[in-house]
């Protein structure tokens, strides 16, 4: 047992599983320039991910599953292996994400297990174990197969770009919220409305407001499959203004979620300025710095072309200050 070892053991052995619980870590994350192991273990993982949400497609089509079943139920046990290890070696190796903070392993672990993307990643392992282990009896479970494609979300992890859509949803999350709550007060009126000018005309699919919520939705998102239509003058009249105010509707949560993402692309674009203007404040760019930067483009998710158009920016500015700073007297501080 540990506790009978002596100290300098009890050193070693915990120092041993710190390194080996950090180099997990970062072999997890995604990969730094230059960092081989790492690159591999990223594109093995999406390559699995995307290999595993066609399965789950296939699946669905009965003469595939029919020729193929057994072959895509291997392939199944095979990605809920590999996304089991992974998500078991993801929480414990969250230690190292939180190394500078006064939290424990334990809270450490349990901060990262309530993550979004710890969330997606037990989801993408958990309804497979629900259904092999029969944890609901004889209830129906094949609607959990369908949760499976969201190992599709898993992808997030690596692409910068998708991180900053979801961070600008978190950020605009009460705005949101509020234009979802107008939609569906909209949606409410909408039903009464053509209930109150139908509900003699087609009492089918007009008597009662719940039976009209289905015109409302189709008309307020502009899909208008035209199954439902009104007949009526009065509900024609009424439709059509519905139909105006739905262009709005769909609008405003669009606009605000692009408002949100153009923000967090400026705040990356800012920071990425930040970072260029202090590595060239001595007017050079070591190999170090240009590392540095590269690495910080990729976790910004800023395109090479935007990148490269700030350091262009940066040096011509660091070149004119060199200018000026010799152009000044050392005396007098005027220019010369």
């Amino acid at each position: 047992m540990l506790e009978n070892l002596s100290p300098d053991v009890k050193t070693r052995r915990s120092d041993h599983a710190t390194t080996l619980r950090q180099a997990t870590f970062q072999v997890l994350e995604a990969a730094d320039e230059g960092d081989a192991l790492s690159r591999a273990v990223d594109i093995v993982l999406i390559v699995l991910i995307c290999a595993s949400v066609v399965a789950v497609i296939l699946e669905s089509i009965p003469s595939v599953e029919q020729v193929y079943g057994p072959a895509l139920y291997s392939f199944e046990i095979f990605t809920i292996f590999v996304f089991s290890v992974e998500y078991v070696l993801r929480v414990w190796s969250a230690v190292e994400r939180h190394v500078d903070s006064d939290a424990g392993p334990l809270l450490s672990r349990l901060r990262f297990m309530l993550s979004f993307q710890a969330i997606v990643d037990l989801l993408a392992i958990l309804p497979f174990y629900l259904i092999a282990f029969g944890l609901f009896g004889n209830v129906d479970m094949r609607f959990l197969r369908a949760v499976r494609l969201l190992r599709v979300l898993k992808l997030t992890r690596y692409f910068a770009a998708l991180n900053l859509l979801i961070i600008a949803i978190k950020e605009n999350g009460n705005a949101l919220a509020a234009a979802f709550l107008i939609l569906v007060t909209v949606m409410l009126l909408a039903a009464s409305g053509m209930y109150y000018f139908e509900r003699e005309s087609q009492p089918e699919d007009f008597g009662s407001i719940p039976a009209a919520m289905w015109w409302a939705f189709v008309t307020l998102t502009t899909v208008g499959y035209g199954d439902v239509t009104p007949i009526t003058v009065g509900g024609k009249i009424f439709g059509a203004l519905i139909t105006v105010v739905g262009i709005g509707m769909v609008a405003l949560p669009t606009s605000i979620l692009a408002s949100g993402y153009s923000q967090q692309l400026k705040l990356s674009t800012d920071a990425y300025r930040e970072k260029a203007t202090a590595a060239l404040d001595d007017g050079v760019l070591t190999a170090d710095e240009i590392r540095d930067l590269e690495a910080l483009r990729i976790d910004l998710g800023l395109g090479k072309h935007t990148a490269s158009q700030i350091l262009d920016s940066r040096k011509v500015d660091a070149a004119l200050a060199a200018e000026l700073r010799r152009a000044r007297c050392p005396h007098c501080d005027a220019y010369l």
